[in-house]
């Protein structure tokens, strides 16, 4: 496994594969390679000839994200990404890829999308990911990305900035990875106490409970968000907030809506938890891309 920091390395590299035909896959992280990771990285395996994974910690990100800057373990995410037989990870240097501040930043935003929900409450979170996420692409180039559905809306705006923006990228998504009790994997597992680690799974069993009450046919929907946040708290989860919304638009439920997305998000101690569960209010359909 190539790794590489340096643009002008990284650009000769995927240079020369496209001019060997090869495709290319691409898998952005922060670091402290995961289960997620993982399954992400032999999902790319079997789709592309060239497996491309990023390491990236720009600080923009995690003031956005008021998450903890976990500095990355990179020796050891170096020896698991190199067992998984990654072609190339790319380590950027910040200062070789930002703009001087000095002369103000560029953002890439999708403000329809970026604004609500998770985003009413952090404003430049979901701007600074696609900013960040149209460098990496744009350096990296390539012909599909590998994402999990774990970060909901996250996951939209990406889809929505690509199709926007006519990139020549074509995103897939899996299934959130989650741990055998249902907690969905995550770097800010590893901080969790024991105590909390054992009460963590409550969130994922909130949202299965939303789950059946709405397939069981009730559809008071900020009645079950309360009794979903009481259940939260009765566990000792903090929630920020659930939101029951049409999930190919993250609008309100409407008559059109067949679909349906539960977002949420808990503080348990010192970590911040997110997770979400979709719904069918009726059958899927067979050209519906999601299934």
């Amino acid at each position: 496994m190539q790794v590489i920091s340096e643009i002008t390395l990284l650009k000769e590299q995927i240079l020369q594969w496209r001019n060997e035909g090869q495709r290319v896959a691409f898998i952005p992280t922060m670091g402290h390679i995961h289960d997620g990771h993982l399954a992400l990285i032999r999902k790319a395996r079997k789709n592309a000839d060239i497996v491309v994974v990023s390491i990236s910690t720009n600080p923009l990100y995690f003031e956005a994200h008021n998450s903890p800057n976990l500095s990355s373990s990179l020796d050891g995410d170096i020896h698991t990404l190199n067992a998984e037989n990654v072609d190339l990870l790319f380590t950027p240097n910040h200062d070789e890829i930002s703009e001087d501040e000095t002369e103000g930043q560029t953002f890439i935003e999708v403000p329809a999308l970026s604004h609500i929900l998770e985003g009413s409450s952090r404003p430049h979170y979901f701007r600074n990911t696609t900013t960040e996420l149209n460098k990496l692409f744009n350096l990296v180039q390539p012909d599909m990305a590998f994402f999990s559905e774990k970060d909901y809306q996250k996951l939209a705006i990406i889809k929505k900035m690509v199709n926007a923006l006519h990139m020549p990228i074509e995103i897939i998504c899996i299934p959130t990875v989650r741990e055998i009790d249902g907690l969905a994997v995550s770097k800010f597992n590893a901080q969790l106490t024991v105590d909390e680690r054992q009460r963590a799974p409550v969130l994922s069993k909130t949202l299965r409970w939303i789950n059946s009450q709405m397939r069981g046919g009730r559809n008071d929907y900020s009645e079950l968000v309360l009794d979903g946040k009481d259940q939260l708290r009765a566990a000792g989860l903090e929630p920020e907030d659930i939101y029951i919304r049409d999930a190919k638009t993250l609008h309100p439920i409407s008559d059109n809506t067949n679909k349906v997305v539960i977002i949420a998000s808990v503080l348990l101690g010192q970590v911040r938890l997110i997770d979400n569960l979709t719904v069918h209010l009726s059958p899927p359909s067979p050209e519906d891309p999601t299934e």
